[in-house]
């Protein structure tokens, strides 16, 4: 039989309901015979030589929803997908590195990319052909210069049945140049990665200031952020920016005082303008995934976990270097979104993400983008008194006839509709309205609330993505244990420790010291990947830092030799993102630049340089300078792209400072509330004695092991040198910015 005709035989039906994920289940309706990717479906394309059509997105994608309505619902679109090729629904969040994989393919050949993502791949899992959002039949988009996806369906098999080698040919071909693309992380290091005694010494501090050149030049003055629209919030290079006064004084030698203070600014002014704009939540709590206008104003609405997480610390960093009330109110804002529900799972968990798109009201068929967020005139007046409306649609920009230019609407859902945007400062306002500025601020808190009580009666909220994604947990446990101890609000750690829990108990396999990736409905099969280590590693050493229970510092510790076992790729240094001998991933590549989320390897060898302080572990410490020295080439090259491994090459040319606290007293007091209410890069603190429960860490760590607890000292360790410090010392020490 030719494998034409075997094609033509196979029965396919949808598997979606067999799924777990929330976003694979939403398929589970659609006429494409959607199927699930394992073996026997791998298996099953090579059977019958058909390509896989492999469309991976998540539940909060607006787009993804777009297209499953435009196209995965059609009946012709469906029988195409079924009859010529094996069609695959894939979550991004449980299958990271298969989304990987096949975003590099598409953003290489197409030079873009984003979700849905959509990849033809023959049944050795060469992709062929990929691009994102397709329109559907009958879609508006269709005839404005958009290949229709039902054209390329029939072209793409129409290729496959008269060209297949040809089509196997340039598989083949776009692999390889991938592979040697993903040889990032193996170009650094000596004599073609051979590490000796000086890791990471090729790597100067003068890189900082690069970094900093490299934002500067792509800054946007009047709406903060970098570059135009779409505007991310881009938290790791936001953070870089934010921290580099911080830095101790050889740092801001190097880099330049002027250009630390610049730095700052540029990030104070980023973070205050998101905090104000409409990719916030102003009514309630929590930031969405980005803007499509460059000055805040109109975001798709999706709320995700993963950005709420890392803008914690960020704007907790910002209140602390700063003292601002609009950071502070945002710090709790986020990690208020984080601690309650919908957010909070039962297990104690953080879940995934909320939903861009919703019924605007519970008698509605169809959900709109934004339909839970956004405010028509109208409405005000219906909710608000007369003077609330007044004041409140003047403080947040709302017009008679809506405030989002058609432009930033591509679908036509938002017409007349308000985001809710700050537009003046409450001294402004009052000054403006000849009124105290007491006044306006209670009447805009009471408008507040009001329409928060509105919204949630009479707008069914957006869907809510409960998986448990053990890598976001790791970022929101860290931000959450720091907002614990520097806003001394012990609800925020106790949910970083009810979420390590929730993980220890649900995700951990304490035999094999192993994690898995998901938790939905019980344990997802997807082992933990090199992301899921690292984040909750420094989850937990933050966490310990906040609370100086040294048994999450024991579990960190654990994780890290699992990682190190797991991912180390012993000759050329650095962390994998998957394990050895994966059969389904046809690539194996280091993650070293930041994007939506910070780099693996970057937070890995910050992780590795504060555990071989905290711990005295010269073999951590040897990994991180290995693991900075792996990507020393294009670091060099791009060092904008790399601000979560800049902290590392600080930490490999300088050290870092390990400052040591043990017993009770006034110099010991002053250390612990310095260091958990100060920006401290490079720093670590360990705690002995003082109600720490440190027995663990006196038997991981010789320094400490014979310590007297009682006895009150405050030590600073740098290369290998520990100096004593009065009272007067440690404030010094806190006050690095002079």
């Amino acid at each position: 039989m030719s494998s034409s005709a075997q094609s033509r035989v196979v029965s396919l039906t949808n598997r979606c309901a067999d799924s777990k994920s929330p976003y694979v289940r939403s398929h589970m309706d659609n006429p494409t015979a959607w199927q699930l990717w394992n073996p026997s479906t791998l298996e099953l394309a090579r059977q019958t030589n058909r390509l896989l059509f492999v469309s991976i997105g998540y539940s909060a994608c607006h787009w993804c929803h777009v297209m499953a309505h435009e196209s995965f619902d059609d009946p012709r679109i469906a029988q195409l997908l079924n009859e010529h090729f094996v069609p695959i629904k894939i979550d991004r969040e449980e299958r990271p590195d298969i989304d990987r994989q096949y975003m590099d393919f598409v953003q290489a050949t197409t030079g873009g990319g984003g979700w849905p993502l959509n990849v033809f791949v023959t049944p050795d899992l060469e992709p062929v052909f990929g691009g994102t959002y397709w329109p559907g039949p009958g879609s508006e988009r269709a005839g404005m210069g958009a290949a229709g996806f039902e054209d390329i369906l029939v072209k793409v098999a129409g290729a496959w049945k008269e060209q297949e080698e040809r089509v196997r040919e340039n598989g083949r071909k776009i692999i390889e140049q991938l592979r040697e693309f993903a040889q990032e992380g193996n170009l650094g290091g000596k004599g073609g990665g051979e590490v000796g005694e000086d890791e990471g010494d090729g790597l100067e501090l003068d890189l900082l200031e690069e970094s900093y050149q490299f934002y500067k030049g792509r800054f946007d003055s009047m709406y903060g952020g970098f570059g135009s629209a779409p505007k991310f919030p881009t938290p790791a290079h936001v953070k870089h920016m934010l921290r580099l006064g911080s830095y101790c004084p050889e740092v801001r030698e190097v880099v330049g005082e002027e250009e630390c203070a610049e730095a700052r600014s540029m990030a104070v002014k980023t973070l205050e303008m998101m905090a104000k704009g409409g990719i916030k939540d102003q009514v309630g709590h929590g930031f969405a995934r980005y803007s499509v206008t460059k000055d805040w104003s109109v975001p798709h609405f999706e709320k995700m976990l993963y950005d709420n997480a890392q803008l914690l610390p960020v704007y907790l960093d910002a209140y602390l270097a700063t003292k601002s009330p609009l950071f502070l109110e945002t710090a709790h804002d986020i990690a208020t979104y984080m601690t309650t529900e919908p957010m909070i799972s039962s297990l104690g968990g953080i879940n995934a993400s909320e939903d861009a798109d919703s019924l605007p009201t519970a008698i509605d068929k169809h959900k709109r983008e934004g339909a839970y967020y956004v405010w028509t005139m109208d409405e005000f007046k219906g909710i608000l008194t007369e003077q609330e409306t007044k004041i409140c649609a003047k403080y947040w920009d709302v017009k008679p006839k809506g405030n989002i230019d058609r432009r930033a609407d591509v679908q036509g859902e938002l017409e007349g509709q308000n985001t809710l945007c700050v537009k003046y400062e409450l001294a402004d306002l009052a000054k403006e309205e000849k009124m105290d500025e007491q006044e306006v601020k209670k009447i805009i808190q009471d408008g507040r609330q009001k329409l928060l009580a509105y919204r949630e009666k009479n707008r069914p909220r957006p869907a809510l993505d409960d998986k448990i994604v053990t890598s976001w947990n790791g970022l929101a446990i860290g931000g959450l244990a720091r907002a614990g101890a520097a806003l001394q609000n012990p609800a925020y750690t106790s949910a970083a420790i009810k979420a390590v829990e929730c993980i220890r108990t649900n995700l951990f396999d304490s035999t094999s010291h192993t994690l898995r990736r998901v938790y939905r409905e019980g344990p997802g099969e997807t082992p933990g990947f090199a992301d899921d280590y690292a984040f909750l590693i420094s989850g937990l050493i933050d966490l310990y830092e906040s609370t100086f229970d040294s048994s999450w510092l024991e579990f960190a510790d654990t994780l890290q030799q699992t990682q190190n076992k797991l991912f180390w790729d012993e000759s050329k240094h650095a962390f994998f993102s998957t394990p050895a001998n994966q059969p389904d991933i046809l690539i194996r590549s280091k993650d070293g630049m930041d994007n939506a989320e910070p780099s693996t390897n970057g937070v890995s060898a910050n992780n590795l340089f504060r555990l071989g302080s905290l711990l005295n572990d010269e073999r951590y410490e040897k990994l991180a300078k290995q693991t900075v020295a792996a990507f020393e080439v294009e670091i060099g090259q791009h060092p904008g792209l790399f601000s979560g491994m800049m902290s590392s090459v600080v930490s490999a040319k300088l050290g870092v400072k390990g400052v040591m606290v043990v017993g009770e007293g006034e110099a010991a007091r002053k250390a612990v509330e310095g260091f958990q209410g100060s920006v401290t890069p490079n720093y670590t603190i360990l705690r002995v004695g003082g109600g720490a429960k440190d027995e663990w860490l006196r038997g991981r760590n010789e320094l400490v092991k014979d310590l007297d607890g009682e006895k009150e000292m405050v030590q600073l360790c740098e290369g290998g040198v520990c100096r004593l410090l009065d009272g007067e010392g440690v404030e010094g020490m806190f006050k690095l910015e002079g």
